[in-house]
């Protein structure tokens, strides 16, 4: 097997419209999935790129917005034996892995990442049994099986510090899913990593010209970029980093405007952060040119309230891992939080 394995071609969905609800559906739709939260102890946490209907939801219902992990470990701490996930399948399975005594719900298993898709365990297996001499740190953005194949699991906001260690140790490195991400981190630490030959749909779609153009266009805005973009994207940033990190720097940074290369989702929240500040999508497409997400995920737009309200009366919502699965993934899993506890690292967000 080469070094450097071949991108695996994947089917996108097309981007959904956000579904257009009366302003007497969407209250009905409300007010039924509240009933049903409390009717069935369940809560629900959503991640930052779904709808905010949803997000919005999550909060008046004392759930959380937030990063693929940050939702599970709600999910833990939370006494509710039912936890809700708004988001696509990774998540789903990361949040049964931390409470496996838990049912989890959500809207669609349909919804699926195309990191994921991108890494099937099978295939990513034999690469890591091709390079036996090398410790695995795959993205959360894995199945709970590659999760379970790695010896580490990591956030974008943790992935440099665990690389900078243990390649201080002196080990070689096989980074998966993100080629983007892992060559962004490459860079900051000078790991000797093997990368896998994967992208996220939506990141992966920035373009650099495009880019320059619409800095061109607001000189006095400053560019939040996450780093599953374009190396020549993350070059024109002012600010890189993972979701939560981002909503950070739009907080914190002076700029009254701010060009934001990452899901479109994500305003929601930044926008409760910094709420005098202007927010522009940064372009996916070059002059004459098409995008596939837009910077909008696909799979993420499946989520929605008509769905959301049928978790509790129709089947084929819930999320299972196999039993034989969990405890390797969350072994990769726990390797990070406690190198994050003994770190003293504040956050550990995802993308």
């Amino acid at each position: 097997m080469s070094a450097v394995p071949e991108a695996i071609r994947l089917e996108i969905p097309a981007t959904l419209p956000p579904r257009d609800f009366s302003a007497v559906e969407r209250t009905q739709l409300r007010e039924r999935i509240k009933q049903q939260l409390r009717a069935e102890d369940a809560v629900l946490v959503a991640h930052y790129y779904t709808d905010p209907d949803l997000q919005e939801l999550a909060e008046e219902t004392g759930g959380c917005v937030s990063d693929s992990l940050e939702m599970a470990r709600f999910g833990n701490r939370h006494p509710a034996s039912t936890v809700i996930v708004a988001g696509v399948r990774f998540m789903g399975e990361t949040a049964k892995i931390l409470n496996p005594e838990k049912r989890v719900l959500m809207p669609t298993l349909q919804a699926e990442c195309s990191l994921d898709l991108g890494c099937p365990a099978d295939q990513f297996a034999a690469f890591c049994d091709a390079h036996p001499d090398r410790t695995v740190i795959v993205y959360a953005n894995t199945s709970a099986a590659v999760k379970a194949r790695a010896d580490w699991v990591v956030t974008s906001s943790i992935a440099v510090d665990v690389v900078e260690y243990l390649s201080e140790r002196g080990e070689k490195l096989i980074w998966a899913p993100d080629r983007n991400l892992g060559r962004y981190i490459q860079e900051k630490t000078d790991a000797d990593m093997l990368l896998w030959n994967g992208t996220c749909v939506v990141h992966d779609e920035f373009k650099a010209k495009a880019l320059a153009q619409s800095k061109a266009m607001y000189p006095d805005a400053a560019v939040l970029v996450h780093p599953e973009s374009p190396e020549s994207v993350i070059a024109l940033a002012d600010a890189v980093g993972s979701t939560s990190q981002l909503i950070n720097a739009a907080k914190t940074l002076p700029h009254k405007q701010l060009i934001v290369a990452t899901d479109g989702g994500i305003f929601y929240k930044m926008q409760q952060a910094a709420p005098d500040k202007e927010f522009i999508i940064a372009p996916t497409a070059g002059a004459g040119g098409s995008c596939r997400s837009c910077a909008h995920c696909p799979w993420m737009r499946m989520n929605a309230l008509d769905n959301l309200a049928a978790v509790f009366t129709e089947p084929g919502h819930e999320i299972t891992v196999d039993p034989a699965v969990i405890p390797g993934a969350l072994q990769s899993l726990q390797r990070m939080l406690d190198f994050a506890q003994q770190r003293g690292v504040r956050s550990v967000g995802r993308a």
